[in-house]
């Protein structure tokens, strides 16, 4: 090979590297889980700085080297793009069950003993846990009932704000989402918009269902109700030729009769758009001043937006088909709206597309908040609690949380190893292990003690109580419990109403254990020498499209 190529094989060289570099990965997120996780400030390579506890966020804007620590990156990905949640378990599972791998390898087990295990341990923990469901959604419609198990989703992020997003968030998802006796329509995470607005506190974020744009109108004309609405791709201005024309003009008269043959063609165009109803035209492209006057003359209400994206929500929120032509739009191209207006929050002046209550496809949540970061992270909440609706009208079923099901879990997995012969009996006596890290980091990250927390939530679970959990209540509320009869710190999930959505865990555990287990194969890393040549120029930021 060429000559600076590096070779790693060997379990200490290649397979005990990889696992350490996954530990020192997996340590890093594994301290921001659960309602009382600290938050970690990443500075990107565009210089940006992100102060949040959420993993899928510090995972993307980290630059990781080591190839195996990629691997647990990739996954945490796909949990984000599956699920919307659980990357967090993702890591820390991953990087527990790589922990108790080396354990095994120490001892003398050979990799494939350990994979073979492990494999065993995964098929068994994805039958079981269907059968650990606490509580289902009989009715998404109901805001109380999605709330309700949208809480703790929330509180992982927010948790002094849960109760209040996690009722704005069911509202938001629920308005987008077709009458009982309509046609049903699947669930679509875009048309749950976030329009943030610096100023005043979380509490003062509201609901509009329509599409809030942080910019103000093109004209003077600041509202009109009942509209019909017009989206034109392009500009509104004459039509230029693609290639390059002289115009022989001899005289002021032949200037005029040019100038007015002009104002002429654009007043036929904003007059043909006015006479079929139009009160709201949107504009993608450049709109000439004397467009504008015919269009402020017609008594329309222009906006205008060079984003592509915008458009599209707006064609969404409207239920208008852009048009790339310059002309009157037909009936099936016009959209409508109940309203459209500019409004003021604190300082920002934005425009609103509201739309009836029964026929709202869109709904945008307005944040308020003191600080760019600040608002980020609830934004990021947000994102977290809306996934988890989508996957609410895939599967209606929840397992406790706070540490419970996978407790249960590995109570289960501890029998299972008992019963099974030969090498592969100790891979999944530690698969079954590995899920006690999450208890564990939950009372770490509450200041618990614990080795004890644990201790009694497996004594409890032994005895049959398969919905108990970590009760981090007296730390997040501030109250201590009365005529509590279980151990110290742990209570029935169920009863204090902590769920995590069944399909989520079960999918997040089969990604952790195949991202393990792709690491455990590995036994001969080989790195090719760098590529030489000039570096590329850093690029700039981006917009989040």
């Amino acid at each position: 090979m060429k000559e600076g190529a590096k070779h790693f094989s060997g379990l200490e060289e290649s397979v005990i590297n990889n696992i350490d570099a996954t530990s020192e990965l997996s340590e890093t997120t594994r301290t921001s889980l659960g309602p009382n996780g600290m938050n970690k400030m990443v500075v990107n390579r565009h210089e940006k700085t992100f102060v949040t506890s959420d993993s899928a966020t510090i995972v993307k804007e980290v630059d990781v080297v080591h190839p195996a620590a990629k691997m647990l990156c990739i996954a945490a990905e796909q949990q984000e793009v599956e699920s919307g949640d659980g990357t967090n378990f993702v890591l820390t599972f991953s990087g527990a069950l790589l922990k108790n791998a080396k354990s095994l390898i120490n001892n003398g087990l050979y990799p494939s003993d350990i994979i073979s295990g492990y494999s065993k341990a995964v098929d068994f923990a994805q039958a079981e846990i269907e059968k650990l469901s606490a509580t289902s959604v009989e009715d998404i419609y109901q805001v109380s009932q999605v709330s309700h198990v949208m809480r703790a989703v929330i509180s992982s992020k927010q948790h002094l704000y849960a109760e209040f997003l996690a009722n704005l968030i069911s509202e938001a998802c629920i308005a987008t989402l077709p009458p009982k006796s309509a046609t049903q329509r699947p669930f679509v995470v875009e048309n749950i918009r976030v329009c943030k607005v610096l100023g005043s506190g979380i509490t003062d974020s509201r609901i509009v269902k329509g599409l809030v744009l942080t910019r103000d109108v093109a004209g003077s004309i600041r509202s009109a109700n009942n509209a019909k609405v017009a989206v034109l791709a392009t500009g509104i201005d004459i039509g230029k030729t693609e290639t390059k024309g002289n115009v022989v003009l001899s005289s002021a008269k032949d200037l005029l009769d040019f100038s007015k043959g002009e104002e002429e063609s654009i007043e036929q165009v904003v007059k043909a758009i006015s006479d079929v109803g139009v009160k709201v035209v949107v504009s993608g492209g450049n709109i000439s001043d004397i467009a504008m006057h015919y269009l402020e003359r017609y008594g329309m209400l222009v906006f205008k937006t060079s984003s592509k994206f915008e458009l599209q929500r707006i064609c969404r929120a409207t239920g208008a088909n852009p048009l790339v032509r310059l002309g009157a739009p037909t009936a099936e191209e016009l959209g409508s709206c109940t309203y459209v207006g500019v409004e003021e929050i604190g300082s920002t002046r934005v425009t609103i597309f509201r739309q009836a209550a029964d026929e709202s496809q869109v709904s945008t949540i307005i944040i308020r908040g003191a600080t760019n970061n600040r608002m980020d992270d609830v934004e990021r909440a947000i994102d977290d609690g809306v996934n988890m609706f989508k996957g609410m009208t895939r599967d209606n079923r929840y397992v406790a949380g706070g540490g419970s099901a996978e407790m249960e879990l590995s109570v289960r997995l501890t029998k299972f190893a008992d019963s099974c012969s030969g090498l592969e009996q100790h891979a999944i006596r530690k698969y079954g292990e590995s899920f006690e890290v999450i208890a564990r980091t939950i009372a770490e990250n509450n200041g618990f003690n614990a080795t004890e927390v644990v201790s009694n939530l497996r004594i409890s679970h032994q005895k049959g109580n398969q919905n108990d959990g970590v009760d981090v209540r007296d730390v997040v509320v501030g109250k201590e419990k009365e005529g509590e009869e279980k151990a110290e710190h742990v209570a029935d999930m169920k009863e204090t109403g902590v769920f995590d959505h069944l399909l989520s865990k079960s999918t997040a555990i089969k990604l952790a254990t195949e991202a393990a287990v792709t690491i455990l194969r590995i036994d001969h890393i080989i790195m090719a020498k760098e590529a030489g040549g000039p570096r590329l120029p850093p690029q700039g930021a981006r917009d989040s499209d």
